[in-house]
């Protein structure tokens, strides 16, 4: 791994870790959002009551521990950077009576496991960050059996998401925001039509699909929804963190106003959309 993908690595480890309260604050907003997104991948898994499956970046632990319940004879492992995400992971797990799960800290572009170890892998959000992809794919189909399904789920374009765009917009209006290099690591970097359907077929994945899914993020109110980003979403936490205190309030009250725009009936209601692929290892 070069130097700057260590860097970009190391500083991830950091951001997740710190965020990985937030996450566990909101879980059961974060699963009812994203919910259909995990039940895209496992379907797409074709999963067998025996099977070993593999989630990366797997944060706090979905689509795996909903997974582990499909696979009685089977196991999960859920593997991240963070240790302080797996850690809520773990308890979620334990909470469930989830006694086929196991988290391991590692870094996608060297996975501790065996050739062929597994069934299923799923990777949920995590593609747009890794800083070598073609790396970590590489990983996944090394690490996955002949006929082993490998899923995943990438944030489709800006303007199909405005749960993101609405803020991270808003923000880079009132902020000077470096713009990153093509290909750097970001929520929308995978979003192009094709692009992951391609860089699986490159691979040597055999099968491939790619379909979108799209839900909506509700929140209560205008605050609850500010409240809910600046507590898991990286961006936008780093993105204020460029802004002076005048700049985070205009920045706050256009957001607000904004929000109006997605209120039908007394409720705010901002889409979600996702590219879901997957391919079979030959």
């Amino acid at each position: 791994m070069s130097t700057s993908a260590e860097q970009i690595r190391d500083q991830q480890r950091s951001i997740w870790d710190r965020f990985s309260a937030g996450w566990k604050k909101w879980d059961v907003e974060v699963l009812g959002w994203q919910g259909p997104f995990g039940d895209a991948l496992i379907e797409e898994a074709r999963l067998r009551p025996d099977s070993a499956v593999l989630d990366v970046a797997s944060g706090t632990g979905e689509p795996g521990l909903t997974a582990a319940a499909l696979v009685p004879q089977g196991s999960v492992t859920l593997t991240d950077l963070s240790e302080g995400m797996l850690r809520v992971a773990a308890e979620k797990a334990a909470a469930r009576g989830l006694a086929n799960v196991r988290t391991r800290v590692s870094d996608v572009g060297a996975l501790p496991f065996e050739d062929g170890t597994f069934d299923a892998i799923f990777c949920r959000f995590g593609f747009m960050f890794f800083p070598d992809m073609t790396a970590a794919l590489r990983e996944m189909v090394r690490s996955a059996a002949p006929g082993a399904r490998i899923t995943a789920a990438v944030w489709a374009r800006a303007a199909e998401n405005p749960w993101a765009s609405l803020i991270l917009g808003t923000i880079a209006r009132h902020t000077e925001l470096p713009v990153p290099p093509a290909g750097a690591p970001g929520l929308f970097r995978c979003a192009a039509q094709g692009y992951m359907g391609r860089f699986f077929r490159d691979a040597g994945l055999a099968d491939v699909t790619e379909r979108k899914v799209s839900t909506d993020l509700v929140p209560e109110s205008p605050e609850i929804y500010w409240e809910f980003m600046t507590d898991i979403a990286a961006p936008v936490v780093l993105g204020l963190a460029k802004a002076d205190a005048e700049a985070r309030e205009l920045i706050r009250s256009d957001v607000f106003q904004m929000l109006g725009r997605y209120e039908h009936g007394g409720t705010i209601r901002l889409r979600s959309t996702a590219t879901i692929v997957a391919g079979t290892r030959v």
